[in-house]
């Protein structure tokens, strides 16, 4: 796990300034506290920063191949290089080092572009052709290492945190403001847009090529397989399903440093936790964080879990000062505002993981996969029931009836109206408005010039990978899901690890895996009202059963009972002070209204209010360049 950067001139005749690049690589030193390097030639510039996992002797980057023409920086691990070393050898291939970074080298000397396609890992790297002039860009399939990018008129900065393309200038930090309406609606920014005008994302799955003769080729190397029908029983699926899984823990415990999991106390990661001890073979350490207020506190059953394979456990619990003061500089490290308070509580354990091991396994990505989300259930009811009804009762009564369940006051009007009753049909409203932070409607409330943001469609993104996909909703919405909500959880995973230098490792998103699950029918993955019902079958024997049975809590975090009652200035400074209405994106008497019933208890606005408050602390520490001493949260 690495940091990279570099620099491209487009004039041939210009030469990289290595200051320039030296600032790029210094800006990452958290992703590698063991080394640094860099290589310039003329108009091309590379920077590495290392955290040494495999080969940490030898494997120092950047790395070139045996007569120097490929130069190569990489982020990641390739799980299958022990595989592919053999064969690379037998066609010639002289190696070095042990490192793996040395096996996409060779095998682009072999297979060109196309290498990419064979590597099985989580990925980002750049990789410089001298006898082509070409540079490449890629990401593995899934996102889980990140990637971004800018043009200017004479050349092209990359790196794997955005923070390091603005250290080399002459680029400012300004808000892509047509970013604004998907984050209020989701949490995030899917596609290529980030939320610094000029910068972008390489997407998963996708290679950037740039040559001076042919200028810039973007290529999408993999797309998720579609749903297939299975003959075999449930039983004899689950039993297909645990070998698979088993198999790619044992991938993901390749590492010549010491290793430990995540364990949050839920199905995913005891899973994970319980293959990894009994492929390791001794005392697995584990970690865990958890809160004082008992209604976010998961840590008992992270216990249950560490006993239960014997593991070394270790946690942490976190306080509300300590939350709160940790966020300026986690939206640095996060580069973008924190889409999830989660990310808070995530780099806490890091930390106390790094005191013990460099690597970590994590459940990230089992949800997406299984369906087990609260919406998925929800929409695919909704979706059932409203085409019985549509089918039963006339338009103008579906009218009339829709008109009155939104009268409804209380709490069964607040459900009612998020069904089919109060809802038209169609994945649009039931699945993504549905479910976001701040609705399309809540939005035109919220925003001080609505007619600013008519043009930006904050689920256009999702909506594109939902019809992309074909077959069955659920399936769609699994897809969907991959390719936008897991994309963001993968960079909170990424980037609170590393702000700590510890590696993080994803088991269940190996693509040979998420290939095999994806293409299984959605009835073995929701079943009636139980959700991973394949998965829960898979693990029943390795997971203690308060475990396997309890209800998903989805790493709680008391934000809303904190901006409430022990923390409401934090309200009063990033939501309703001067300096965030002076910035104009907001109605300040809606914003107020949202900030006064969630005091009075009327309505839980936590998810509202902590989508304001990092976005206007991220605009104080990237926009406005404020120290992050100066920028105090609590």
């Amino acid at each position: 796990m690495c940091g990279i950067a570099g620099i491209i001139h487009f004039d041939p005749r210009e030469t990289v300034d290595a200051e320039r690049l030296r600032r790029m690589g210094e800006a990452l030193r958290h992703r590698g506290p063991d080394g640094a390097g860099q290589w310039i030639e003329g108009p091309i510039g590379l920077a590495h920063r290392r955290l040494a996992i495999v080969d940490v002797a030898g494997g120092a980057q950047p790395m070139t191949g045996e007569d120097g023409t490929v130069v190569l920086v990489h982020n990641g691990e390739t799980y299958n290089h022990p595989i592919l070393r053999p064969e690379l050898e037998a066609k010639g291939h002289r190696y070095r080092t042990r490192s793996d970074t040395e096996t996409i080298v060779h095998l682009y000397e072999e297979e060109g572009e196309r290498a990419v396609e064979r590597l099985r890992g989580m990925f980002a790297f750049a990789l410089w052709d001298r006898s082509k002039g070409r540079l490449l860009l890629a990401r593995d399939r899934l996102g889980i290492k990140p990637l971004y990018y800018a043009c200017t008129d004479r050349e092209l900065l990359f790196a794997s945190e955005i923070k390091a393309i603005l250290a080399a200038g002459p680029l400012r930090a300004e808000l892509n403001d047509v970013v604004v309406p998907e984050f209020l609606a989701t949490r995030f920014v899917s596609g290529e847009e980030t939320f610094f005008r000029g910068v972008r994302k390489l997407l998963p799955g996708r290679t950037l090529a740039w040559s001076l003769q042919r200028g810039f080729r973007q290529r999408r190397y993999w797309h998720l397989p579609a749903p297939a029908p299975s003959p075999l029983a449930f039983r004899d699926q689950a039993d297909r399903l645990r070998a698979r899984l088993e198999e790619a823990v044992r991938v993901h415990l390749m590492s010549d440093v010491p290793l430990g999991v995540f364990l949050s106390g839920g199905l995913d990661s005891t899973g994970v936790a319980a293959l990894a001890a009994r492929l390791t073979g001794g005392p697995l350490r584990t970690f865990a964080v958890g809160f004082a207020e008992k209604g976010s506190n998961e840590l008992a059953y992270a216990r249950l879990a560490a006993r239960a394979v014997r593991a070394e456990h270790r946690e942490v619990v976190i306080s509300g000062e300590q939350f709160f003061r940790a966020l300026p500089r986690l939206v640095w490290h996060e580069d973008e505002p924190i889409a999830f308070p989660s990310s808070v509580p995530l780099h806490f354990v890091s930390r106390l993981a790094g005191e013990h091991v460099k690597v970590v396994l994590t459940g990230e990505g089992a949800d997406e996969l299984f369906l087990g989300y609260n919406r998925n259930r929800v929409t695919s009811w909704n979706e059932r029931l409203g085409a019985a009804y549509a089918a039963l009762i006339p338009g103008l009564l579906r009218d009339a009836v829709a008109s009155g369940v939104r009268g409804l006051p209380g709490l069964a009007g607040r459900y009612a109206r998020r069904t089919f009753m109060a809802l038209p049909p169609g994945p649009r409203s039931l699945f993504f408005d549905n479910f976001a932070v701040f609705s399309q409607t809540r939005q035109r409330a919220l925003l001080a010039d609505p007619g600013r943001f008519e043009t930006c469609d904050p689920y256009a993104e999702g909506l594109r990978c939902y019809r992309e996909a074909g077959g069955a909703s659920l399936a769609r919405m699994s897809r969907a899901d991959l390719q936008t909500y897991l994309v963001e959880l993968l960079m909170k995973q990424d980037q609170m690890s590393m702000a700590a230098s510890i590696e993080s490792r994803v088991p269940y998103l190996d693509h040979e895996f998420v290939e095999h699950v994806v293409a299984l029918p959605s009835g073995l993955k929701l079943r009636g009202f139980g959700t991973k019902a394949i998965l829960r079958e898979a693990l029943r024997d390795l997971v203690p059963r308060e475990i396997l049975t309890r209800r998903k809590m989805g790493f709680p975090v008391p934000v809303g009972p904190w901006l409430k009652d022990r923390f409401p200035a934090v309200v009063r400074e990033f939501a309703l002070g001067p300096r965030a209405r002076r910035r104009g994106l907001f109605d300040p008497v809606a914003v107020g209204r949202l900030a006064a019933e969630h005091q009075a208890g009327a309505a839980d606005h936590a998810d509202r209010l902590w989508l304001l408050i990092v976005l206007e602390i991220w605009q104080r520490v990237f926009i406005d360049r404020e120290g992050l001493d100066e920028v105090i949260a609590a």
